[in-house]
């Protein structure tokens, strides 16, 4: 009897456990719980913890759906946004939101992440677009930036509350010139770079020129003073010279005539290839030819013989 009876009480334990198994559900300390019964929301379990619910979702009985609750974030990237200046620049962004009401969240997009983040995209665009053209291109690079991402955050925070979300925070990741903006801002940088630059070329060729005027007037002046110098010395240098001679000549006028002589001898003779055709005995000039003490023979004598190379007879 009691081993037929063991068949039965392992089936029935085993019924009972799965009964128990599919009446049990935990939530973890990240996530949310909504207890739906046909379809209806049936209660929210938001702390963490072992729950109980009629067993077997069956025809849509008791079904549990769990919901994040921990900080969420989406992206919104390649934004184009227009500027107060009518210029337009692209933008990246993002939204850090959070679950706080799980029901109403369930109500409005059934609970569906995709959605709700769908929706708030479309205002998050529409907002980033009247801050920017509120401004100028230069408050997303300045300290108003801070102030831009909570006038945003602001304006998504009606929105979100109706969804059952709080916006924690808004982030402004990227603010870029367009490719047409892009390359007018090159051109218009270039053009000023290029304008600085031929100024700073103009004042240093100027600069330039006037220290080479400065430079050259002072080679003059240095040059003329040094021509006036070299002139008195070379006249107290003739004067000296002229003294010297002087002196020389009035204690030996004899020597002092055979040396200017010499000298007019040496500078017609030194050059080559030069003949001088005079006759000796009718010039001064040769007068040292012809005897040692430059007595000049009388006009019309006529010179003495040169003596004889020949031999005597023997």
């Amino acid at each position: 009897m009691t081993s037929s009876r063991l068949p039965a009480i392992l089936i029935a334990l085993a019924v009972l456990l799965l009964i128990v198994y599919s009446s049990v559900f935990v939530v973890n300390a990240r996530e949310q719980a909504i207890v739906l019964r046909f379809g209806q929301i049936r209660a929210v379990k938001t702390e963490p913890g072992l729950y109980f619910k009629l067993p077997f979702a069956f025809m849509d009985a008791d079904r549990v759906q769990y919901i994040q609750d921990q900080a969420l974030r989406f992206d919104l990237d390649n934004i184009r946004v227009q500027v107060s200046g009518g210029k337009f620049y692209e933008v990246d962004a993002f939204v850090v939101y959070r679950i706080t009401d799980a029901r109403k969240f369930r109500e409005t997009v059934s609970g569906d992440r995709d959605s709700a983040e769908a929706r708030l995209r479309t205002r998050l665009d529409a907002s980033l677009r009247r801050v920017y053209g509120l401004r100028g291109f230069e408050a997303a690079l300045s300290n108003e930036r801070a102030s831009m991402m909570t006038e945003v955050r602001d304006d998504l925070h009606r929105d979100a509350e109706s969804l059952g979300l709080n916006i924690e925070d808004v982030r402004i990741r990227r603010t870029d010139l367009t490719q047409e903006v892009s390359q007018q801002t090159y051109d218009r940088m270039k053009a000023e770079r290029l304008a600085e630059a031929e100024l700073i070329r103009a004042r240093g060729n100027e600069e330039g020129q006037r220290r080479r005027a400065i430079a050259d007037r002072q080679v003059v002046e240095i040059v003329a003073d040094a021509q006036k110098d070299s002139e008195i010395l070379r006249g107290q240098g003739e004067a000296e010279r002229n003294r010297i001679f002087a002196d020389a000549s009035s204690r030996d006028p004899n020597f002092y005539e055979f040396y200017r002589s010499m000298a007019a001898y040496r500078a017609s003779l030194a050059s080559g290839g030069k003949t001088l055709v005079l006759p000796p005995n009718q010039s001064d000039f040769f007068k040292y030819f012809e005897s040692p003490v430059g007595a000049a023979p009388a006009l019309g004598t006529p010179a003495p013989a040169a003596p004889s190379t020949t031999p005597p007879a023997k």
